[in-house]
């Protein structure tokens, strides 16, 4: 029988074949041979030098929280049988007990190291929290009092610290029964008319109260009875028969006024500012306050934190904004470009201060935590941006509150870090447009520790100076939380803790007279405490 002929398909199959066996044989052969030659020698660099070798990154074990889920099918276990059932039984109730070990309490001590969850890792150097239990009020509480003042070797110190912590808490009247501001007082300050003491406040609503401390206990008019509901239960005005002090009170705005000052050239006009938006001129002569400064649109929110009277060019007021801006009003021109306002913070600006003597150097405190001085001699930018130029800035932990110039260029401030900080700058009339400080010379010279937490119903403590001083010694006071007034000289140096009967509030706002060692506190409730 004849043999078939192998079509070309059939050929073509086989001789592809043929040629596969051929490659896969020769392949063998390569991986044979491969496996008995001698390595190859590494070199070593020219130079002589070790080689470099890339650094292994050490990989982090994840340490295991729960028993992890394995296949079944590369186990080789059939699905439904009986080993997978109990195996996916088993895997369940190891879930269970490692949910159930997380739910136990902790009956060890923990290290915050270990127990930190997310944020900034721990580290104890830097523990913000450390003193809080020691921040807290502590209602009548001294940390500075007459053995203090004893102890004190130097005797010019101890002279001034016993003339300062001998101030007597004005005997007028109890401390509870002024009631100067129907609420919460915000601002306060002395007439500078050093023959009387004459107390102004402005409260959260706008009103303005003034109280004349010559008065004496005997019985006075009675005032337009204060809501029973704004009284507390103890509060001795329940008490008909108790004389009532005169006071007046002045509803110039129509929200809180947060700073006030009288002008150096006429002791008769005050300047208000208030978060109405608004700067109003009070003319104690004629009776009337008129607004010589507002936004050019009625509706306009720009909330004023601070007025500053030009000692120089009094007719010039500076103020700050809460929206982080700064202006210049010229009040002898009626028209917009009597204004000119600068950003010189993104935040909130608390409080600024210009120099007594040098008032184009101008501080500001601000919610960034930024204390800046600027040289407004000297502008930079254009349109929007256009502004003064920063003379230097120091940052704290915590936003700054207020920052206040003295009579001889060192800036006060105080911080929600809990500190109060001295920053001297000497030298600054000689300071050329424009001149600027490294960070070094921005530092504190003097950081004093002191409870800044007033919360939300006490009025934020600032650092105030006396602006002239008789014996021309620097010294500030600024409220304390303990129902104290504090006072310090520019060298970190405490003088007084002054405190007395019937306060049953903080003091927060606390003002010097400008030349009499006359102290005047404000509390939450609108009263008024008077040391002298």
């Amino acid at each position: 029988m004849a043999k078939a002929e192998i079509s070309d398909y059939e050929q073509q199959r086989q001789a592809n074949i043929a040629e596969r066996d051929a490659l896969l044989k020769q392949l063998a052969l390569d991986a044979a041979s491969a496996a008995f030659r001698p390595k190859p020698v590494s070199r070593q660099p020219a130079n002589g030098g070790a080689a470099h070798k890339k650094k292994q990154t050490v990989k982090k074990v994840k340490e295991e929280i729960a028993p992890r889920r394995t296949s079944s099918r590369l186990a080789g276990l059939t699905a439904d049988s009986e080993v997978a059932k109990r195996k996916a039984e088993d895997e369940y109730e190891a879930v269970q007990q490692a949910a159930r070990v997380k739910r136990m309490r902790v009956s060890g001590d923990i290290d915050l190291t270990d127990a930190v969850v997310a944020g900034k890792g721990w580290d104890k150097s830097e523990n913000f929290l450390v003193d809080v239990f020691s921040r807290g009020a502590k209602p009548y509480e001294r940390t500075f009092g007459d053995s203090e003042v004893k102890e004190t070797s130097d005797k010019e110190l101890r002279a001034l610290r016993e003339k300062m912590s001998g101030l007597e808490l004005y005997e007028g009247f109890e401390p509870n029964r002024i009631k100067i501001t129907p609420e919460r007082i915000y601002s306060l300050g002395f007439h500078p008319e050093p023959s009387k003491a004459l107390i102004f406040a402005g409260d959260k609503l706008g009103n303005l109260g003034i109280f004349d401390a010559s008065q004496t206990s005997n019985p006075a008019p009675k005032q337009e009875p204060v809501k029973a509901e704004e009284l507390d239960p103890d509060d001795p005005e329940f008490d008909d028969d108790l004389p009532t002090p005169a006071i007046t009170s002045f509803h110039l705005h129509t929200r809180t006024i947060s700073a006030f000052q009288f002008s150096p050239l006429n002791a008769s006009h005050l300047y208000t500012a208030s978060y109405d938006s608004s700067l109003r001129l009070l003319d104690l002569t004629k009776s009337s306050s008129t607004e010589v400064y507002g936004p050019s649109a009625s509706d306009d929110d720009e909330p004023l934190s601070g007025i500053e009277v030009d000692p120089v060019s009094p007719h010039i007021l500076y103020f700050s904004r809460l929206d982080g801006f700064v202006g210049r009003h010229d009040t002898r021109i009626d028209a917009a470009s009597a204004t000119d306002v600068y950003q010189l913070s993104e935040k909130k600006i608390g409080g600024f201060s210009i120099h007594p003597q040098y008032p184009h150097f101008l501080a500001t405190a601000s919610l960034d935590r930024f204390m800046r001085v600027w040289d407004l001699r000297k502008m930079q930018g254009k349109g929007a941006a256009r502004g003064p130029v920063c003379v230097g800035e120091h940052q704290s932990r915590l936003s700054v509150s207020h920052a206040a110039f003295n009579s001889v260029g060192q800036v006060a401030t105080a911080s929600y870090d809990d500190t109060v900080k001295i920053h001297s700058f000497e030298g600054m009339g000689g300071w050329a447009a424009g001149h600027t400080l490294e960070e070094d010379a921005m530092e504190p010279t003097v950081t004093i520790r002191h409870n800044n937490q007033t919360g939300r119903w006490v009025t934020i403590l600032r650092a105030q100076w006396q602006t002239q001083p008789s014996d021309s010694v620097q010294r500030f006071c600024i409220g304390n939380m303990n129902r104290f007034v504090d006072i310090y000289t520019a060298k970190g140096e405490q003088l007084a803790q002054l405190g007395g009967d019937g306060i049953t509030a903080v003091p927060a706002v606390a003002q010097f007279h400008p030349t009499n060692d006359w102290i005047a506190g404000g509390t939450a409730s609108g009263k008024l405490c008077l040391w002298m």
